[in-house]
């Protein structure tokens, strides 16, 4: 009966050590697999741009210099790699590119009407709602690390293995957290 007393405490706190570990990795791994998503709507999003560009081009020739900061601001949010934080810095960028193109295409109503046209608007506006529903699924996953890793005391296996916060992916400004309005009737 005494041999008992000195083997199970030891082994309970050995298993909850290693279900413990357990979980923080299984988290860690709903965070990486949930930005996978996230960046999976970004490219639809990038691959969307150029045709939309094409477009509202074929109509509105001079308006050059919004066609270009478009373009840059794809370019730049498509390369970056860094940190959730960064990537939403570029998102917001481009974003705003975006809303000043389709407020140049509200100048042309041939364009409004253009099949092609609408077909893009609404497969950027799915898109777009694609994206905000991966993010909040994201940042679901991020809080929850964050919470394992903070509480007590699954925090003393998370600092012994070196488990950090990640950073949720948010939009700065109010006006981009907002799907892209691409509505042009009336």
């Amino acid at each position: 009966m005494s041999t008992w007393v000195y083997i199970v405490p030891p082994a309970l706190v050995l298993l909850w050590f290693v279900l413990t570990y357990n979980t923080l990795v299984r988290v860690r791994q709903h965070v990486s697999e949930s930005w996978a998503g996230i960046d999976t709507e970004l490219k639809r999003r990038y691959d969307l741009i150029p045709n939309l560009v094409e477009a509202v081009k074929g109509y509105a020739s001079h308006e050059r210099q919004t066609f270009e900061a478009v373009t840059a601001a794809r370019e730049k949010a498509a390369a970056s790699a860094g940190s959730p934080g960064a990537q939403a810095r570029d998102e917001q960028a481009l974003v705003a590119s975006v809303n000043k193109l389709l407020a140049v295409a509200e100048s042309y109503p041939d364009l409004k009407a253009s099949g092609n046209f609408l077909q893009l608007q609404k497969e950027l506006a799915n898109t777009e709602d694609r994206i905000q529903a991966a993010r909040r699924f994201f940042n679901g996953n991020v809080r929850d690390l964050n919470t394992r890793i903070a509480v007590f005391p699954s925090s003393l296996v998370a600092s012994m293995f070196g488990f950090k916060p990640a950073e949720f992916f948010e939009v700065e400004s109010t006006a981009v957290r907002q799907v892209v309005d691409v509505s042009f009737n009336g």
